[in-house]
């Protein structure tokens, strides 16, 4: 498996032409919760074998980035803030930040003196400043020009507050406050529970430039990986994943929308949990983000405002239920209440998420990215994109499954178990009474009455006036709107479109071709027949004539292929 992406010619089933397709994303989690640095090894072995998934440049030498997220070690923290001379607090009795800082000197000292203000006026004792050791000579050269200058800040908890998210809700609204103050730094992440190690580099370059993470005594029970291969941003230190909840393969294609309503809820929002600190921490999405970024900062406004986590990922992107018949009633009801109140984040995506307690993973409806877990006898979740990207004796592998369309795998390592996608949302979806508020406040259509009045009549000629007043043509008329008049049908139009834009025609465009729909059609993998096939089945295996081998518990196989065209990275997208 090493030297798989390091081939350079065609070699039995596997073809170059298909490496470079998307991101790669991998979790390792101790489902009991036990801490250890094999977490940390393995789930940067991961993210090393994922070499093939990731943006590189023309020269070869930096990466669109790579990163990591861990719950905080507080075995190694101790140790490494002892050595600067600092005291801590048990664990999670204190937050750390991970911060990049600009590397002119004096801005970064005044973003590091501003955040110290921060911390004071918000109540949180802060602690000091740690430089994160890196290793800078392992990069390329164009990394190394734009490399921030990487600090942690330890902060301490306040006595009168609780620790977990009541902790890290009062360190998400300092961050806030500073970040709006100093444009120039980011800040990866702050939090009493996870922090990330990230930048704009290669898969095998994030171990070596953060000695931190080949420490015996950086131990985690929850490691999540990502390598990117950026579609819609360019590359940065600051678009490298994981972000604070998340990591993510594939596009946001609604993002526009999406991010015009929540900031159109602004004005009216309230929480009883942020209270007069609401105004602090608006906007909630920084449009200058990525879209998965997006997504990212509206599920930690969700959280930090009472929702649980794995709660704030099944209302932003919910299975598809509308058209469902044998989904239970109050599940059901659970999300067409959401409904109402949010719309859906839709694109093909794979997202794993974490604050620190749970790890989870959710695939979009349609089921457009690929998304395999194996459970271990030593009870070990190893996730990833693709098969084959730990070692694991099949002896020692009790389970092995891929991640459903629309459904969520959790894991809570709080209580140990891995907890089942049905029971799950069963149990959000009985909490409150959905149904009897949507039978109480919801209006349909169908209800509202038709007011008695005639419908106004034209003429002939009065009507061709109206029709050129407003822009209409000829093909405006016949394939738009009498089709929907005659019949109720949708309209027929090819995407090909060759007339000129509206603000540069000659003409009196309707008011309607002004606006264009927003709409990223992106496949990464690209969809074809074969494609789809693969991947709603259950298990597929190669035989030795080259045929395609579907096993399932109920109904075993074989799905004939004459002439197969499939690589061997195919079969690990499956």
């Amino acid at each position: 498996m090493e030297n798989f992406t390091e081939r350079k010619t065609p070699a039995g089933l596997y073809s170059p032409q298909f490496e470079h397709d998307n991101c790669g994303i991998g979790a390792v989690v101790d489902i009991k919760g036990r801490k250890s640095h094999k977490t940390i090894d393995d789930a940067l072995q991961i993210v090393e074998h994922l070499e093939h998934r990731a943006g590189k440049d023309a020269e070869g030498k930096t990466g669109d980035g790579v990163g990591i997220l861990t719950q905080i070690s507080d075995k190694f923290f101790q140790k490494a803030a002892a050595e600067q001379g600092l005291t801590l607090g048990t664990e999670r009795e204190y937050g750390i930040g991970m911060f990049f800082f600009p590397q002119d000197e004096l801005k970064r000292n005044q973003a590091k003196k501003l955040f110290e203000i921060v911390c004071k006026k918000e109540g949180l004792p802060f602690l000091g400043w740690r430089e994160v050791p890196t290793c800078p000579e392992v990069l390329g050269h164009k990394a190394i020009a734009c490399m921030p200058s990487i600090w942690q800040g330890f902060v301490g908890k306040p006595q009168r507050v609780e620790t977990g998210i009541a902790f890290d809700r009062r360190l998400y609204v300092a961050r806030r406050v500073f970040e709006q103050s100093s444009p120039d730094t980011y800040v990866c992440s702050l939090s009493s529970r996870t922090i990330v190690y990230k930048g704009m580099f290669l898969v095998k370059e994030l171990r070596l430039f953060y000695p931190d993470l080949q420490d015996a005594d950086y131990e985690s029970a929850i490691g999540m990986v990502h390598s990117r291969f950026s579609t819609n941003t360019s590359p940065s230190w600051n678009r490298a994943h994981p972000n604070r909840f998340i990591l993510h393969n594939g596009e946001i294609n609604t993002i526009r929308g999406n991010v015009d309503t929540m900031l159109a809820r602004e004005e009216t929002i309230g929480s009883k949990y942020l209270k007069d600190d609401m105004t602090k921490v608006l906007p909630i999405v920084n449009q200058g983000g990525s879209d998965s970024a997006q997504l990212d900062n509206t599920l930690e406004f969700m959280v930090m405002n009472g929702m649980d986590l794995p709660l704030a990922v099944m209302v932003t992107i919910p299975e598809p239920w509308d058209n469902n018949k044998s989904m239970d009633p109050k599940k059901r009801d659970f999300y067409q209440y959401y409904a109402t109140m949010l719309e859906p984040w839709d694109g093909p995506a794979s997202i794993l998420f974490s604050d620190g307690d749970v790890m989870g993973a959710v695939l979009d409806r349609n089921g457009l990215r690929p998304s395999r877990y194996y459970i271990t006898k030593d009870g070990r979740l190893i996730l990833s994109s693709e098969v084959g990207v730990l070692d694991i004796p099949a002896d020692e592998v009790v389970r092995k499954d891929r991640l459903r369309p629309g459904k969520m795998l959790l894991v809570d390592t709080v209580r140990g178990e891995l907890v089942d996608d049905e029971k799950l949302k069963a149990d959000y979806a009985s909490r409150q009474p959905y149904g009897e508020w949507l039978d109480r406040n919801l209006v349909p259509l169908s209800s509202l009455k038709v007011p008695n009045k005639k419908v106004p009549s034209y003429t002939k000629d009065q009507l061709v006036q109206l029709q050129k007043a407003f822009g209409y043509r000829y093909e405006d008329v016949s394939t738009i709107i009498l089709p929907m008049a005659k019949n109720g049908g949708e309209p027929a139009g090819a995407m090909g479109n060759d007339t000129p834009l509206a603000v540069l025609s000659h003409t009196r465009p309707n008011l309607s071709e002004y606006f264009k729909q927003m709409f990223a059609q992106v496949t990464n993998p690209p969809i074809d027949a074969l494609r789809e096939k693969i991947v709603t089945s259950t298990t597929v295996y190669v035989g030795a004539q080259g045929n395609l081998l579907e096993e399932d518990a109920d109904n075993c196989k074989v799905l004939k292929i004459e002439n197969p065209i499939l690589t061997e990275t195919d079969l690990l997208k499956i």
